[in-house]
């Protein structure tokens, strides 16, 4: 205990100093307590106030989020900053994506309250804005992870948020068996992943990814050895990017989970993924000595293998919500590649891309919601028909579907370009068979995913119902909700530098 006298002052000044770089977490965790507390005073009934004070504390946490922007730079540190004794690290690319998890975060948070199934929980939903608090909470600490130990630690936290979400509908047979199968798949990749770890720290004696011993030490050990242990390591990961061949949970879990905790999974911790898969490959490929295990080569096969199984597998699917869970995974190979590329132009690229996604996810999701509601449509077969009876959301559908596809000239198909544009310029540095070979397969999984995403507006507008449909149920909240992100996404796609000029 003495000798760990010296060294107090020290660690004392590092959080001090840390604290500032830290304030949208710390206002996180506050408003996980406050949430969690006001729950436990007022039972039952505090659904609507639990929910007001996370929809507030949300808008708050992205006003933290803009503030470290100007943090940065008045300091002088553009690059980038270190903190609590660099567990965690800053950048302007990690507040960006902090941005995009909050404000989709807040969007969710509306969702939430106008889902049927979710309203008639016998338990309220209180429990559950106390979860999301916590699971956003844990996706900023995904963005900011700098060591093993906290990209790990980060990885837990929003897993056992995800598990408690999707069986959050415990009397729901279906639900509950997602969730089961969920924590099974999860716990087996984190173990993995733990396993993978621990076989790096003990080639190198150092968890640290940027300074220490971690990259050199490396560099000193078999190759093959370091290429299985990146690999396991790359396995907890891609089981939250949800990449192939990490993807067969994917399915199972969107189809049973509750369709807005489906619209969760398919976008925030994907997007937080993609942070810490940056943060961990930035070390290796910028050490100029490395050469165990080629980071580029490995993700450039698992893009184009994401992409088309994704796409293929969605094409069988009569299901909306397995539909699109499959689509998810299709594009997670696609923001792959500009990961790929790796340098500012990918980056602010993969920015934009997967705030388009995001948008368009939620927008079609927050939709199956709605003829959930209005006509209990859940197959591709229950939209017949509703076309003309239900027209203003069913346009919006077809807006939503456009954008995840990529055509002109929703957002998504800005989002693609700038991916495009972002590799063939790396193309043109490398001339790599193997990027041609990913940006052909891209273009040529954007026709494959019309012959899925058409058949929702084809049973919408073209197809007639046998029986007709008889609505008691109104859900004009999500229609309004609908109505925003279908005209955000015309507007991006618009004009895409009213989000670009910000990455």
């Amino acid at each position: 205990m003495h000798d760990l006298l010296p060294f107090l002052p020290g660690s004392i000044n590092n959080v001090l100093d840390s604290i500032p770089y830290f304030m949208p977490e710390f206002y996180l965790a506050l408003l996980f307590i406050l949430v969690l507390i006001t729950d436990l005073l007022f039972g039952r009934e505090s659904k609507k106030l639990c929910r007001i004070i996370a929809c507030a504390g949300i808008l708050l946490v992205v006003h933290k989020d803009y503030q470290q922007i100007e943090l940065l730079l008045f300091t002088g540190q553009a690059n980038g900053h270190f903190f609590f004794s660099e567990m965690l690290l800053l950048t302007r690319t990690a507040i960006n994506f902090k941005l995009i998890v909050d404000v989709l975060a807040f969007i969710l948070l509306l969702y939430f309250g106008w889902d049927d199934n979710l309203n008639a929980h016998p338990k309220g939903q209180s429990d559950l804005y106390s979860i999301v608090m916590g699971s956003v909470f844990g996706l900023h600490l995904m963005i900011l992870a700098a060591n093993l130990l906290s990209i790990y630690l980060s990885i837990e936290i929003v897993s056992i948020a995800s598990y408690l979400m999707v069986a959050y509908q415990s009397e729901n047979r279906f639900s509950t068996e997602s969730g089961l199968k969920y924590v099974l798949f999860g716990a087996a990749a984190s173990a993995i992943m733990l396993y993978g770890i621990s076989l790096l720290y003990a080639f190198t004696g150092s968890l640290n990814l940027f300074s220490g011993n971690l990259v050199m030490g490396l560099t000193h050990i078999n190759p093959v050895a370091v290429s299985f242990a990146l690999i396991l390591v790359f396995i907890g990961i891609g089981f939250k990017l949800s990449f192939v061949p990490v993807h067969f949970w994917v399915p199972d879990i969107y189809q049973g989970a509750p369709t807005p905790v489906t619209a969760w999974l398919s976008t925030l911790p994907k997007i937080a993924g993609f942070a810490l898969l940056i943060n961990f490959l930035r070390p290796f490929i910028y050490f100029s000595n490395w050469n165990a295990f080629d980071f580029r080569l490995f993700l450039e096969v698992i893009s184009i293998i994401t992409m088309i199984a994704g796409n293929f597998a969605a094409i069988l699917q009569k299901n909306v919500k397995r539909m699109l869970a499959y689509s998810s995974i299709g594009h997670t190979g696609f923001a792959l590649l500009a990961v790929v590329s790796f340098n500012t132009t990918g980056f602010s690229a993969l920015t934009y891309y997967l705030a388009a996604y995001g948008i368009a996810n939620i927008c079609a999701l927050a939709l199956a919601t709605y003829f959930s509601n209005v006509a209990g449509a859940v197959d591709m077969n229950g939209y017949r028909g509703l076309g003309l009876k239900y027209p203003a959301a069913s346009v919006c559908f077809v807006i939503a579907l456009v954008s995840l596809t990529g055509l002109p000239i929703s957002a998504g198909f800005t989002g693609k370009l700038f991916v495009f544009s972002a590799v063939y310029a790396f193309y043109q540095q490398t001339h790599s068979l193997i990027l041609m070979a990913m940006m052909i397969t891209g273009a040529l999984i954007t026709v494959v995913s019309l012959f899925y995403y058409i058949k929702i507006p084809l049973n919408l507008f073209i197809k007639r119902a046998d029986v007709p449909v008889n609505s008691t149920t109104k859900s004009t909240n999500i229609l309004i909700l609908a109505l925003v992100l279908s005209i955000l996404i015309i507007l991006l796609g618009v004009f895409p530098d009213l989000l670009l000029k910000y990455f």
